[in-house]
C-alpha cells in the first residue's frame, strides 16, 4: 500500500512537472531568451501554411496537416497579425537586453526593429489585407503569386503531397474571391491602382485562363510531377481529373469575376504613377523607405545620391566605350548601339532560350571555382537555373531568385525571364548571374540558411536593403576577383547594371515623391541605361506597385562597401577580406545601421 502511494505520488509530481514545463514552453515565462525567440518564430510561422511549405521541414510527412491549405486572406486576419506583433514586441522588450550575449543582442535589435517597421503599416487602413497598396498587380500581385507558389514552391514528392496539392488548388477560387472583395473595399476608400497597372493585370489573368482547363499549368504541373514519383496510375488520373474540374468550375470563374471587377475600376483609375496621390501616400512612402533601405534617408537625399551616381557611372562607361572603339554619340547612344549588336544577342527562339539558360549555368560554374579566394566557407545547398513560368513572363522582372527550403532539400533557384532573350545581351549575362546566383543572392541566403546556430528569424528573415545590397556588392566583388579582366564588354555589363540601380533611386523617388509620370520615368531609364524599352517598362511598373523597394539595392551596396572600406582603412594589414565576408554573411540579414555597428565592434576587437 505504501509502495502504491509512493508510485502515485511520483506520478502526480511527474504530471504536474510536465504540465508546468508545457505551460512555460507554450504560454508562460520563457526559460531563456533563445526559448522566447523560438516560441515567437513557431507562433509566427504556424499560422501560415504557405510559410511552412517555404521552410519545407514538414510537408509530406505523416504528421503533415498544413500543406493542403493556403493562407487566409481577410481584414480580420490582418488585424490578428497586427495584434500578435504588438504582443510579441511587448514580450521582447520585457527582457533586459544588457544581460544578453552579443548574438542575443543582435537578435533582440533585429526583432525589435522589424516588429516596429511591421506595425507602421497599421497607420494605413487603406492598404490591402496583405498590407500592399494594390493586392492585384502585375509584378507581385496575389492573383499571380498564389499560382507561382503552387507551381514552384509546393513540392510533389509523394502521394500525400500530390493529394494536398489538389486541395490547395481547390482553395484558390475562394481566395481569389476574397481578394476581389478587398479590392472593392479599397476602391470605396479611393484606392485604385493606376490604369496601366490594371491593364497589365487583366492581360496577365486572361493569359492564365486562356488554355483549356486540362492544359492549364496547374493541371500540367500535377501530371508531370505525379508521374515522376510513381503514383498509382488510377489515383494519379483521379487527381488530375479532380484538378481539371476544379480549374474549370472554381479557379477560372473566380478569375473571370476578378477580371470583371478590374475592368469596372478602369474608368475610376488615374494615370498618375506615384503613391503620393493616395491619402497619406507621402507618409506611407517615407515609412516604406525606412523599412526597405533600413536607413533614415529622405526621398530628397536618395534622389540626390542617385543623380550623383548616375554622373559617376556614366563617366566610367564613357572611358570603356572609347577603349573598344565606340566614340561617336552620347554614352546612352553608344550603349544602345552595343545593346543591339547582333554579335551579342541570342535568337528569340526556343533554341536561343535554351542556349541562354545553358550559358548562365556555365558562368555560374566558372565563378564557383573562384569563390574560395575570397570566402572561407561555401554553402552546400545547390543552385538551379530555370526559366520564369511562361504565363508570368510578361509582368515579371528580367530575373529573380527563389530561396531554398530550410533543410536545403529544395535548392535555390535563379529564374531567368526568357520572354525575349535578346533583351539581355551576352555581355550583360555574367553580372546578372553573379547578382541572382553566386556570389550574390544564393551565396548569401544559402549560407545563412545553413547557420543552424542562429535563431529561425535570422535564418529565414531578412530585409531588401541587406539582401539586395549584398547582391549588388557581389557584382562589384566579381570585378575585384578578376571576372572582367580582359573583358571590357563584360565590365560594361557590370556598369550598366550599376547604372540601372542608380537610376532606380532617381525614378522611384521621382514618381513617388516628385510626381514624375510613368512615361517620364521610362524615358529617363531608357536614356541612362540604353535598356530595351519593353524591359524598362516592366521595371518602372514594378516600382509603381512596390514603392521604395527599388531604392534598397544601391543604398544597401553603399553601406556594405563603405563599412568594408572603413574597416580596411582602420585595420590596415590586419584586414582579412574572407573574415569580413564571414562577419557579414554568417550573422544573417540585419538593418544597415546595425550592420555598420557590428562591423565597428568587429574592427575594435581585431585591433
Amino acid at each position: 500500500m505504501r509502495a502504491k502511494r509512493i508510485v502515485l505520488g511520483f506520478a502526480a509530481v511527474f504530471v504536474l512537472a510536465t504540465a508546468f514545463v508545457s505551460y512555460r514552453l507554450i504560454w508562460g515565462t520563457p526559460f531563456s531568451f533563445t526559448h522566447l525567440m523560438t516560441r515567437q518564430a513557431i507562433e509566427m510561422i504556424a499560422d501560415s501554411p504557405q510559410a511552412l511549405t517555404s521552410v519545407g521541414l514538414f510537408d509530406g510527412a505523416w504528421y503533415d496537416i498544413t500543406s493542403d491549405k493556403l493562407d487566409p486572406y481577410s481584414l480580420a486576419d490582418r488585424d490578428k497579425r497586427f495584434a500578435r506583433i504588438r504582443r510579441l514586441d511587448a514580450e521582447l522588450t520585457a527582457w533586459d537586453r544588457t544581460r544578453f550575449s552579443h548574438q542575443e543582442q543582435l537578435s533582440y535589435d533585429i526583432l525589435h526593429w522589424t516588429y516596429g517597421r511591421m506595425l507602421a503599416d497599421a497607420n494605413y487602413p487603406w492598404l490591402g489585407a496583405n498590407n500592399k497598396p494594390y493586392p492585384v498587380e502585375q509584378a507581385f500581385g496575389f492573383q499571380k503569386n498564389i499560382i507561382n507558389f503552387l507551381l514552384s514552391t509546393h513540392q510533389i514528392k509523394n502521394a500525400r503531397l500530390a493529394r494536398h496539392y489538389v486541395e490547395r488548388v481547390k482553395a484558390v477560387g475562394p481566395l481569389i474571391d476574397a481578394v476581389r472583395v478587398d479590392v472593392e473595399r479599397q476602391a470605396k476608400l479611393g484606392v485604385v491602382a493606376p490604369d496601366f497597372i490594371i491593364d497589365r493585370s487583366i492581360t496577365q489573368m486572361q493569359a492564365l485562363i486562356a488554355p483549356a482547363p486540362k492544359d492549364n499549368a496547374l493541371v500540367k504541373t500535377l501530371a508531370e510531377k505525379s508521374k515522376a514519383i510513381g503514383l498509382d496510375a488510377a489515383e494519379r488520373q483521379s487527381l488530375i481529373d479532380d484538378t481539371t474540374v476544379t480549374v474549370a468550375q472554381s479557379v477560372y470563374p473566380a478569375y473571370r469575376r476578378l477580371i470583371a471587377e478590374e475592368k469596372a475600376l478602369l474608368p475610376h483609375a488615374s494615370h498618375d504613377a506615384g503613391i503620393w496621390r493616395l491619402k497619406g501616400g507621402s507618409a506611407y512612402y517615407a515609412d516604406q523607405l525606412k523599412l526597405l533601405t533600413t536607413t533614415d534617408m529622405t526621398p530628397e537625399e536618395i534622389h540626390a545620391y542617385g543623380l550623383s551616381e548616375v554622373t559617376r557611372i556614366s563617366a566610367e562607361e564613357d572611358r570603356i566605350l572609347k577603349s573598344v572603339g565606340l566614340t561617336q554619340g552620347s554614352v546612352a547612344e553608344r550603349m544602345a548601339k552595343l545593346q543591339a549588336d547582333p554579335r551579342f544577342l541570342y535568337a528569340n527562339t526556343d533554341a536561343g532560350r535554351a542556349a541562354q539558360l545553358s550559358r548562365y549555368r556555365e558562368i555560374l560554374a566558372a565563378m564557383k571555382l573562384q569563390l574560395p579566394k575570397v570566402f572561407a566557407h561555401l554553402p552546400a545547398i545547390p543552385l538551379k537555373v530555370e526559366r520564369v513560368p511562361v504565363f508570368a513572363e510578361k509582368g515579371s522582372a528580367g530575373a529573380y531568385y527563389e530561396r531554398p527550403s530550410l533543410d536545403g532539400k529544395r535548392p535555390g533557384i535563379f529564374f531567368a525571364n526568357e520572354r525575349n532573350p535578346s533583351a539581355v545581351p551576352m555581355w550583360a549575362m555574367p553580372t546578372l548571374a553573379y547578382h541572382e546566383g553566386i556570389p550574390g543572392h544564393h551565396l548569401q541566403i544559402a549560407t545563412v540558411t545553413e547557420m543552424t546556430i542562429l535563431p529561425f528569424q535570422r535564418r529565414m528573415g531578412g530585409n531588401s536593403a541587406f539582401a539586395e545590397g549584398w547582391a549588388l556588392y557581389a557584382e562589384h566583388l566579381a570585378k575585384e576577383m578578376g571576372a572582367y579582366d580582359n573583358d571590357p564588354y563584360g565590365d560594361l555589363g557590370r556598369l550598366q547594371a550599376e547604372m540601372f540601380r542608380a537610376v532606380r533611386l532617381v525614378v522611384d523617388t521621382g514618381m513617388h515623391a516628385k510626381h514624375w509620370s510613368r512615361e517620364q520615368a521610362i524615358a529617363y531609364m531608357v536614356e541612362k541605361t540604353a535598356m530595351n524599352e519593353e524591359e524598362v517598362t516592366a521595371e518602372i511598373e514594378r516600382y509603381v506597385v512596390w514603392p521604395g523597394q527599388a531604392c534598397a539595392y544601391k543604398i544597401g551596396m553603399k553601406a556594405i562597401l563603405e563599412a568594408r572600406e572603413k574597416a580596411k582603412a582602420e585595420l590596415g594589414a590586419k584586414f582579412d577580406l574572407k573574415a569580413y565576408h564571414t562577419l557579414v554573411l554568417n550573422n544573417g540579414a540585419m538593418p544597415l545601421w546595425l550592420l555598420q555597428r557590428n562591423v565597428t565592434e568587429w574592427v575594435n576587437a581585431r585591433r
